[in-house]
């Protein structure tokens, strides 16, 4: 598994958890930054992805 996935899922976690509680106290900015963290941990997660199937390409062509 690529590095890259792991730190997008922890992004994903933590944005999840800055969101939600920005939502619940009525921090506007809190909530937008988790938001914003959430999607960087997506974008994170599809980067490993793409680094793991190009690790496995090269792989199965040499």
């Amino acid at each position: 598994m690529d590095k890259d996935k792991l730190k997008g899922k922890a992004n994903e976690a933590m944005g999840g958890a800055k969101s939600k509680a920005g939502e619940m106290s009525g921090n506007d900015q809190m909530h937008a930054e988790g938001e914003n963290q959430q999607m960087k941990g997506k974008a994170q997660g599809a980067m490993g992805d793409v680094k793991d199937k190009a690790r496995d390409l090269k792989d199965k062509v040499s």
